[in-house]
């Protein structure tokens, strides 16, 4: 059911992700709900939070291990590229559907999905770091990188194109480029 709810968060955003079409997804019976979510549906929507948030934070730090930063990025982009193309621009990030819907009844939720935000941030701006960047920079870079790359997902749903990912990436690229050459511990050439 944890894994339905994620799925149905990426696909159709966290308002239309019902316990009836966790359910329907799932199929799982009915009573299973409350047996293993005893907060209902705000208990499923954080714990598919907490299992999405961990899919993609294993996937940024499997990029991060890339001795190269922007072959980390790249990588991390690729993976959205393939998932938007492969999904007929259906899917974006089940964080985002989170993040971006106000629900009062269930405050924990947005708080939940700034914690993702924060674990994402952390990798990558110890990636940043370790390539030798000072950490103030490091962390706003890593700040920058995951808006760019959301926003651009939610723009290529909504134009149906992956030219939105394409031109972050390339400026995401030109930035880091030059972020990286201009670190404090640079080799300033001939």
């Amino acid at each position: 059911m944890v894994l339905s709810a994620a799925v149905l968060l990426r696909e159709y955003g966290a308002g239309a992700t019902s316990i009836d079409r966790v359910l329907a997804h799932s199929g799982a019976p009915r009573g299973s709900v409350y047996h293993h979510f005893p907060g209902g549906r705000a208990q499923l929507i954080d714990e598919a939070v907490a299992l999405a948030g961990d899919f993609i934070t294993g996937a940024i730090d499997a990029a991060t291990r890339a001795e190269d930063p922007l072959k980390a990025i790249d990588a991390f982009l690729a993976l959205w590229r393939h998932r938007l193309v492969e999904s007929d621009f259906r899917v974006g990030c089940p964080i985002v559907a989170v993040a971006v819907e106000t629900n009062d009844e269930a405050p924990q939720l947005a708080r939940a999905a700034a914690e993702v935000f924060a674990r994402w941030q952390e990798a990558l701006a110890a990636l940043f770091v370790r390539h030798g960047l000072r950490e103030e920079r490091g962390r706003r870079l890593a700040v920058f990188v995951i808006a760019a790359v959301e926003g651009a997902v939610i723009m290529c749903r909504a134009e149906r194109s992956t030219a939105p990912l394409d031109a972050a990436a390339a400026e995401i690229d030109d930035l880091l480029v030059h972020a990286l050459r201009d670190r404090p511990d640079a080799d300033p050439g001939p």
